[in-house]
């Protein structure tokens, strides 16, 4: 079992006693302080300290109810990998902070990725050179650690590993929390933050690194962001089956949406449908807030005004995924408001359409970006299109962003595919003149011998798709 320690201080506000507990709180009172039998206030004091106990026993409690959403094992072989990549020091990652406001609280995607653990303001250290890893958190499942401490004796482990240990690897990457991605946070930070003149505070990653060096001066300070996130880019088989239920709730929630969508009808209600159709599902959030195109918003890719009530005639671009036990599914559909296609809403929805098949047909291990748009081209060749014409020459063949913790998860995009990378197809293309746009959108991951749509079974031909709207 799991042993915690913690420290009381005595009631003459001198040096604290250490206890040791397993799952259990104990309270010395000292002697002085005890009532003498029999005297009035005996059954008052008594009351006091047993409501004293019981509230110091709720303050340390390290039992949580939490689960892991992945076996134990599972994430004690990534931080495995840390050790031997980084054999020379001590890993320590810094976990979310709690919140001010009425969010509900979300690990980062680092953080949740090497524990499972969701508490808030914990830290791991993963220690190559004793073999153990060592969780600090005030709760947390049993997640497979060697040991668990209080938050606060973070620097006094620290400080006891100094005669062995010079080099301190941490993540400089901004933390990934709710609908956000790293690289985009980056950016975003950098503009508003890092660089503004009005502002100039450090990154909180950054914050940690700086204090890491004041308190531990001889110590040098690297980045390891790198390695966790092309650790990430490969998903074991309990993340993809996760992801294959995420892509079925997500499925059903576009075909709850273009059921529902007919002219009149606004785009507030149209994702404030595919929202509660993803929660009553089982979704705890969205992957990112619902995208909606149509009319002269095609040229804003990630629109989301919902300004608009459709028209006859409109053509929409939703773009919409829902986040499951941490993971997100990325999803566009196309189609027209009025569930029939004209015949300038067909041409281009057949072109994309027959990008994103011919993808489909030609994911598999070994492939870089270049072979697959070479492949692709000669499949439409097969097919009856014409790659070279001005329509055709908008959509390309190729790989889009990875899919996985974040919406477009970390480690850019493949350049050679692996099996259990999980990654966007979707072509797509701008008519911004005509007040049109298309795309086409599912969420694959590379398997030994090819790919599987993980996004499967959403109406994808044009007659499939009038079909479906037909429906009440």
């Amino acid at each position: 079992m799991m042993r915690f320690q913690f420290r009381i201080p005595n009631s003459e506000g001198g040096d604290s006693r250490q206890h040791t507990s397993n799952y259990r709180r104990s309270v010395v009172i000292p002697a002085k302080a005890q009532p003498e039998a029999g005297t009035p206030s005996q059954t008052t004091n008594l009351l006091t300290t047993s409501l004293f106990t019981f509230f110091l026993f709720a303050l340390f409690l390290p039992v949580s109810a939490q689960k892991l959403q992945f076996d134990k094992a599972e994430y004690a072989a990534r931080r495995t990998k840390m050790m031997e990549k980084f054999p020379d020091g001590l890993i320590i990652i810094q976990g979310a902070a709690s919140l001010p406001g009425y969010y509900s609280f979300m690990q980062n995607n680092n953080f949740l990725y090497l524990s499972g653990v969701e508490t808030e303001n914990a830290f791991i250290v993963i220690d190559p050179m004793k073999r153990e890893s060592i969780l600090f958190a005030s709760q947390a499942p049993d997640a497979g650690f060697n040991k668990v401490f209080r938050p606060n004796e973070l620097k006094a482990y620290l400080t006891s590993r100094l005669n062995e240990v010079k080099t301190f690897y941490t993540c400089l990457t901004p933390e990934e929390l709710a609908r956000e991605c790293s690289g985009e946070k980056a950016g975003t930070l950098n503009f508003n933050m890092v660089k503004n003149e009005w502002d100039g505070r450090p990154t909180r990653e950054k914050q940690f690194a700086d204090n890491l060096k004041t308190k531990f001066p001889g110590v040098t300070v690297k980045d390891c962001s790198a390695y966790i996130h092309e650790l990430r880019t490969i998903k074991s088989p309990a993340e993809i089956a996760l992801m294959r239920m995420a892509g079925k709730l997500a499925v059903q929630a576009h075909i709850d949406l273009m059921k529902a969508c007919k002219p009149g009808v606004t785009e507030q209600e149209l994702a404030a449908l595919f929202e509660y159709s993803c929660k009553k599902r089982g979704a705890g959030e969205l992957a990112y807030y619902t995208i909606i195109c149509t009319d002269e918003n095609h040229s804003d890719l990630h629109h989301h005004g919902y300004e608009r009530t459709l028209a006859d005639g409109d053509f929409l671009v939703v773009d919409a995924g829902p986040d499951v036990h941490n993971y997100d599914i990325d999803i566009t559909v196309s189609f027209p408001a009025n569930g029939k296609f004209t015949a300038r809403q067909r041409e281009i929805y057949e072109a994309c359409n027959a990008v994103h098949e011919a993808c489909m047909m030609t994911y598999r291990p070994g492939l870089t970006a270049e072979q697959c748009d070479q492949e692709v081209h000669e499949i439409l060749i097969k097919k009856g299109f014409n790659p070279d014409s001005e329509l055709m020459k908008q959509f390309y063949g190729g790989f889009g962003h990875y899919v996985g913790l974040a919406v477009h998860d970390v480690g850019g995009g493949p350049a050679v595919l692996k099996p259990g990378m999980v990654f966007a197809n979707e072509p797509l293309a701008v008519f911004a003149k005509e007040k049109l746009g298309v795309r086409i959108e599912d969420t694959v991951v590379i398997t030994e011998t090819g790919c599987e749509n993980l996004t499967a079974g959403l109406p994808r031909t044009v007659e499939e798709i009038e079909r479906l709207m037909k429906e009440k």
